[in-house]
């Protein structure tokens, strides 16, 4: 049996205006994860368990464009093996379904480790991380490769598309409370909406983008330097940026409110938005106090998790 798990992403700064080119910044929540386990059958074909989803079915009878079907089928073909030999494959993940936690790519990156080690054919991070980008096309649109990246190499990252990869170091761990809506935010619908702005309005689009973009120039430059209490301010800044994209909702300004009368130094929400997550920087001591209020405004969870 070969395992292999991968971590949630959360993005800090940045959304959105990273698929224009702009600067992100996004950090591994180790506190969710998808695990992956393969093993070898004793009965003929490729059978996929995903209990999570209610999911128990022999490859062949799933839609080739199923999420779980498209990363084995791509592999299998690009390591060129066939027949297909007869394998059990096991998904569980504790990352909550298309809400900007990176649910989708984590299962990607973990089936992908797992299956390639299993056939003896490892595959570095470049490689998991690219081919993991060609799975997110096939389900949101145009993403910006963001999620893949930041799970598939487990560290902070500042990403620019098309650009080389750059690791964060943290100078002074921080914490962060997030805070789920609950209600599902399929980036695909929210990343055509915001397309839709540009061409309507590609100056103003432009200009909002670039505000966006100096903000995560300047949360990267703060996180370094360990001055992290000054996130809060920008995250309040990107979440207006945010809402003038339209991409926020009732659901997430309200627990953004809450996150700030209960003593968060800032927060903003998360993601492709219209739902999903969102995200308040706190001081440890109020970890505790800002996930009770979330609750209390409507969140069906809170996750409480630091960057070391």
């Amino acid at each position: 049996m070969t395992a292999s798990s991968a971590p949630g992403k959360i993005i800090l700064f940045g959304e959105h205006a990273v698929v224009y080119g702009r600067p992100a910044v996004a950090v591994p929540v180790t506190q969710v994860h998808a695990d992956v386990e393969v093993s070898a059958s004793s009965r003929p074909g490729i059978w996929v368990h995903a209990p999570g989803v209610n999911l128990d079915a022999e490859l062949n009878s799933l839609p080739s464009d199923h999420p779980l079907a498209a990363v084995i089928h791509n592999l299998f073909f690009s390591l060129g093996i066939s027949p297909f030999p007869p394998l059990d494959i096991r998904v569980n993940s504790t990352i909550p379904v298309a809400s900007g936690l990176g649910s989708g790519a984590a299962v990607s990156v973990a089936l992908l480790r797992a299956l390639s080690s299993h056939l003896g054919h490892t595959m570095t991070d470049e490689q998991v991380s690219a081919f993991a980008f060609e799975i997110e096309k096939l389900h949101h649109g145009t993403p910006s490769g963001i999620d893949n990246t930041v799970i598939t190499y487990a560290r902070p990252v500042y990403f620019i598309k098309r650009h080389p990869i750059e690791t964060v170091k943290v100078g002074e761990p921080f914490t962060l409370v997030i805070g789920d809506t609950g209600i599902p935010a399929p980036t695909k619908q929210s990343v055509g909406d915001v397309r839709r702005l540009v061409a309507k309005n590609n100056y103003r689009m432009e200009r909002v983008f670039d505000e966006v973009g100096q903000i995560a120039l300047m949360a990267r430059r703060i996180i370094e330097c360990g001055h992290t209490a000054m996130l809060g301010d920008l995250m309040d800044q990107n979440h207006a940026y945010l809402q003038e994209m339209t991409v926020s909702s009732p659901e997430l300004d309200k627990l953004v409110r809450a996150a700030r009368k209960a003593g968060a130094l800032g927060a903003k929400l998360s993601g492709g938005g219209r739902g999903g997550n969102m995200i308040a920087l706190v001081p440890p001591d109020l970890a505790e106090a800002v996930s009770r209020s979330l609750l209390e405004a409507g969140a069906k969870r809170a996750i409480v998790t630091q960057v070391p």
